[in-house]
Order: C-alpha cells, then sequence, then structure tokens
C-alpha cells in the first residue's frame, strides 16, 4: 500500500548536523551550526517553539554537544533573537525549548490553539510566558503533556484527534501521526522540511554559522498569524 505521506513528502534523507559539522572550526561556531539547523523552521517562521534533546556523548566528529552548550550556549545565543528554556537537565542529556518571543507570542493567540489549550487546563487568557512556565511544569513532572504538540506547532486537529478530543480517523504517519483529511497537515510538514533544507544549505556555505541565526529585521508575515 503506498503511504500517502510518502507520496507528499517523500522520502529525502533528513540534512543532519553531523553532515555539516567537519565545516566549523571553532566550538562556538561548531555549536551555532547545530542550533540554526535544529530550530531552522523557527527562524524562518514557520514553527512556534522547538525541543530539542542534547546527549551527553561524543559525536562521530569528536566533539560533545551537551557540554558545547554548557560552555558556549548562552554566548551564542545572545546573537540570535532566539530564546531557551532549560526543561530538563540530568548526567545523560539536556532537554532544551527554543522560540521567538514574538512568534510564539502570535502563535498562542489563535483562536484554534487557545481554545484548545484552554481545554487542556491552560489558564486563560492565553499569556505566553504563563503558558511555557505550566508546560515546563508538565514535563518536569514526569507525565508527559501530549498538547505540547500544539507549542510545536503541529497541525491543531491532528494534536486534538491524537487526545481523543475529535473523532477523526488515523490516516499516516509524518512528521506527527495525522488524522482526517491529512492534506493540511502534509503541507505544513513539507514546509517544516524545506526550512531544514534551505537552512542545510545556507550552511554549507556559510562562513560562519552565525550568519545563519543572526536576528533579522522581521518581515511582518508569518506563517502562523491569527487567523481571527
Amino acid at each position: 500500500m503506498v503511504n500517502i505521506a510518502d507520496v507528499m513528502l517523500g522520502n529525502n534523507h533528513r540534512p543532519s548536523w553531523s553532515q555539516l559539522a567537519h565545516r566549523f572550526s571553532s566550538e562556538s561556531d561548531c555549536l551555532a551550526a547545530f542550533i540554526a539547523l535544529e530550530t531552522a523552521e523557527i527562524l524562518a517562521g514557520a514553527k512556534p517553539s522547538a525541543l530539542i534533546s542534547i546527549p551527553n556523548r561524543s559525536r562521530i566528529c569528536g566533539r560533545n554537544l551537551y557540554k558545547l552548550w554548557l560552555k558556549h550556549g548562552f554566548e551564542v545565543l545572545e546573537q540570535t533573537c532566539l530564546f531557551v528554556r532549560e526543561i530538563g537537565n540530568g548526567s545523560g542529556n539536556t532537554q532544551l525549548l527554543f522560540y521567538i518571543a514574538n512568534d510564539i507570542a502570535h502563535f498562542l493567540r489563535r483562536r484554534d490553539v487557545s481554545t484548545l489549550l484552554a481545554r487542556a487546563w491552560y489558564q486563560s487568557p492565553i499569556l505566553t510566558e504563563r503558558a511555557l512556565d505550566q508546560l515546563e511544569e508538565r514535563l518536569k513532572a514526569g507525565t508527559f503533556p501530549h498538547e505540547i504538540g500544539l507549542f510545536l506547532g503541529y497541525h491543531p486537529k491532528d494534536v486534538a484527534a491524537f487526545m481523543g478530543w475529535f473523532r477523526l480517523p488515523f490516516a499516516c504517519q509524518g512528521p506527527w501521526k495525522m488524522f482526517g483529511n491529512p492534506r493540511a497537515s502534509l503541507r505544513l510538514a513539507e514546509i517544516f522540511r524545506n526550512c531544514r533544507n534551505n537552512m542545510a544549505e545556507r550552511l554549507a556555505s556559510a562562513q560562519s554559522a552565525l550568519e545563519c541565526i543572526a536576528p533579522v529585521t522581521p518581515s511582518g508575515k508569518s506563517l502562523f498569524l491569527p487567523t481571527n
């Protein structure tokens, strides 16, 4: 049986940081390349946030991203428009939630998103820092909050259906589980994939990875501005 996700998204190889790390000799530039690639959708204005796990182990290039983050993380972020929350930090890894403050605020004000967050018992009105505080508390409590899919920019209908709030049939497995008519979800996933591919191309030719995560003048356009 043909998987519609394979047809629409293709089976192209997902660019990885390890393919690019050799281009960046300094530790801070190497870390910046990792952050740029993993937050490509955020930097492009296509996604509200990204949850990234950084394991405490050496990669194939010999570098340990966990140690690089501890040493250079906030120095690198000072040169970007990104914010970060450390969701968990153990001996084995750290989990980081990256976002751009204005963009995630716009996204959380969307009626479909704020309605679903209220149903998940987030305090209304939905205010960015308060909502992120609640999400962080739930993540640290040990029970995984599936509504995190909303914060990560998954299609709201898919998050709602996965949580059992809407009765929609399972359609296909993309970067997340998709329900009902999957075409809008697959288009969104394709946008995310293109953002990552574009960032990989930029990193492959950049003199410094910091060029790729430096703040840019807002265009005034976003893929997830409020529609109501």
